[in-house]
């Protein structure tokens, strides 16, 4: 017996134990028997047991190269590296598809071990609706998508991984984003329950909030990881291409942003019932999408797998997700009446609202350039795509009035805002983002666009650190150092308190985005040995190229490049190519990256002619490490909001931050929790 007939033993055993569970706790529930709802929750315990033991079943073929697995065959060779064997466990479909169930089950598990403050009337249909999607995952690693098919004879010898994906990044990128896809079940499951059960009050919301915390920052991870990863592999100079793949991974954190906000509306106003279940139910319809766009192949992409028939099968699954989630959201639309209504405008819903409205117009943007290929191949029988100046020229702006929103939210009061508040809060920021304005000019800044966008960053930035300052100046007039108020401050809001540094970590991501698109400098060279080229105060002298035949299953040739700056020799970089035997036709760039007061300097190896020749694309990409310091920040921001606080006691006191919602007499007085 091998250990891929275990695997498919388990994953058919898997099947069967989460078709029990969905009959188990709906039954349960409508019958009210405990005995079945137990019974519903040791049966998602059980599937994961099953999941662990059919990856460990996959995990071992590939570190024991058991090339009789076609995946394994496909996916590996003898001359990778160990850490390399095991991550192509997810490193094509079939695999890809198990490490997500997989996930799905642990997630589902971890939910029924923490579910005790969850209301029991909702865990039967979280229960059913996470199990439901399980199943088809699991009928698809059954069927069609099965890793565990063995060869008639088994090979001496595998393929190898993707060169591409032979990067430390491929270690970390594609696990996270794809449980960042996954992880919108348990949103989606919750809402679900929510509509069947009609107990739409406040509840299902909190109960909501933490698990679509974690996707969201699990998928802000992968994210950023991919960029990086792009940016150091793909050699093209840029981190952020609009790729098709890489707008999927982008559509279900727009909209999970958006409701991330407009969920403190209902829970402090009642308002946006209809918009928050309708934001929950499009990111997880939009993941499936992603997943879907991925392993079909039917959209053209650098990241996507070659065409599938299982694509159809994924089309077929999100429009019954569609169709059900839908149903039940007109069906309970009557119970999702507003308890109030906007006072004004000029208020914290109000922004929040406005924010919204950003976040789903950049979602459909990107939704609409995503698919549009699709659309003009359907409708004029022509394939058109659309290029990154499309984003660019509708995205750009929306995401320029979005930090701006950013910036002005925080600092207004819920209801209503009067305008002696408004100008008094504003006023700091406004300053700081004119003299921005005024200064940027004396140093290099013409553009008009990167001025305004630079200026309104400031903005932001300022609002943040005036916010964190007035509630620090708060605790500090009743007796606690600066240092420590501003840790009390993030240890008893932290929702609050995280957002800010999420809020400041996307300002970081922006500057470095204005940053390195508007003054980018690019040169194409061909050089010969002791010939040099300059770009921006840079020489860069080609010595000539290495060529390292010494590895088994790749061939690597390098230029070595000294690299001057003031008259002064400051290092050598060694820009290379790496062909791999088996892929003779997807030659991988070793890129050279060096950084000096945030710009890179960024050089590719292009083409070479013997030992004496080498052709190279030279980058100059100022504040791309911003894009990297502020995906950071985003991620312990996320981590804040997220990590559980301290109950606070009945009868303590504690003296809130001050906050712009609240008058200046009211903010230093203590208040009493009970």
């Amino acid at each position: 017996m091998y250990f891929s007939d275990l695997g498919i033993i388990s994953v058919i055993l898997a099947l069967g134990f989460a078709l029990y569970t969905i009959a188990a706790a709906v039954l349960g529930a409508r019958r009210k028997a405990t005995s079945l709802l137990t019974s519903a929750r040791r049966g998602v315990l059980i599937v994961a047991t099953f999941m662990l033991l059919a990856a460990a079943s996959l995990v071992t073929s590939f570190l024991t190269h058991d090339f009789g697995v076609s995946y394994v065959a496909q996916h590996s060779s003898l001359a990778m590296p160990w850490y390399f064997v095991a991550a192509a466990f997810y490193g094509g479909q079939e695999g890809s598809l198990l490490y997500w169930s997989l996930m799905l089950s642990i997630f589902s598990s971890i939910f029924v071990l923490t579910s005790r403050r969850v209301s029991e009337v909702l865990v039967p249909y979280v229960l059913a609706t996470l199990m439901g999607v399980q199943t088809f995952f699991l009928i698809m690693l059954a069927t069609v998508s099965n890793p565990f098919v063995r060869l008639a004879h088994p090979l001496p010898d595998g393929n190898g991984l993707n060169p591409l994906l032979q990067d430390p990044g491929m270690l970390i990128h594609p696990p996270l984003l794809l449980t960042g896809f996954m992880s919108f079940s348990l949103p989606f499951a919750f809402a679900v329950a929510a509509m069947v059960t009609g107990q739409l009050s406040n509840e299902w919301l909190r109960s909501i909030r933490r698990w679509m915390l974690v996707a969201w920052t699990v998928q802000t991870t992968g994210l950023i990881i991919g960029s990086w990863w792009a940016y150091h592999v793909l050699g093209w100079g840029g981190y952020w291409g609009w790729d098709p793949v890489e707008n999927a991974g982008l559509l279900p954190w727009l909209t999970s942003t958006a409701f991330l906000h407009s969920a403190m509306v209902q829970d402090r106003r009642g308002m946006l019932k209809v918009w928050n279940l309708g934001l929950v139910i499009a990111s997880f319809a939009l993941s499936i999408f992603g997943t879907f766009e991925v392993r079909s192949g039917v959209i053209s992409s650098v990241h996507s797998f070659s065409y599938s028939d299982i694509g159809i099968y994924f089309f077929i699954f999100l429009a019954i997700v569609l169709v059900f989630s839908v149903g039940l959201f007109l069906f309970r639309l009557p119970k999702l009446r507003p308890e109030q209504d906007f006072d004004s405008i000029i208020s914290r819903e109000g922004v929040f609202l406005l924010n919204n409205l950003l976040l789903v117009g950049i979602a459909f943007a990107t939704l609409w350039g995503t698919i549009f290929p699709l659309v003009s191949a359907f409708v004029q029988r022509q394939t058109m795509t659309v290029g990154p100046p499309f984003y660019e020229r509708v995205i750009g702006p929306l995401l320029i009035i979005l930090v701006l929103a950013m910036g002005i939210g925080p600092l207004l009061a819920w209801r209503r805002t009067s305008t002696t508040a408004l100008w008094r809060n504003l006023s700091v920021p406004v300053v700081l983002a004119a003299v921005c304005a005024l200064i940027l000019p004396l140093f290099g800044v013409t553009s008009l666009q990167a001025n305004v966008g630079f200026s309104i960053c400031a903005f932001t930035a300022a609002a943040i650190f005036y916010e964190l300052w007035r509630g620090a100046r708060v605790r500090h007039k009743h007796g606690e150092p600066y240092v420590l108020a501003v840790y009390m401050l993030f240890n008893r809001y932290r929702q609050r308190y995280g957002g800010y540094v999420i809020h400041l970590g996307l300002v970081f991501l922006v500057l470095g985005v204005i940053g390195s698109h508007f003054f980018q400098q690019q040169r194409d060279v061909t050089l010969k040995a002791g010939q040099e080229t300059s770009i921006s105060g840079y020489r860069l002298v080609f010595l000539g190229n290495i060529d390292d035949s010494g590895a088994s299953d790749h061939e690597t040739i390098s230029s070595q490049v000294q690299v001057w700056r003031d008259g002064e020799l400051k290092y050598y970089i060694y820009p290379g190519r790496s062909v791999y035997r088996n892929f003779d036709d997807q030659p991988v760039s070793q890129i050279a990256i060096t950084t000096a007061n945030l710009t890179d300097l960024y050089v590719v190896l292009d083409n070479w002619k013997g030992a004496s020749e080498a052709t190279f694309h030279i980058f100059i990409n100022p504040l791309v490490q911003l894009v990297w310091l502020g995906g950071a920040l985003m991620l312990l921001g996320g981590i804040i909001c997220w990590w559980p606080g301290q109950p606070v006691r009945s009868g303590t006191t504690t003296r809130p931050a001050r906050s712009a919602e609240q008058p200046e007499r009211e903010k230093e007085k203590e208040v009493t929790v009970s």
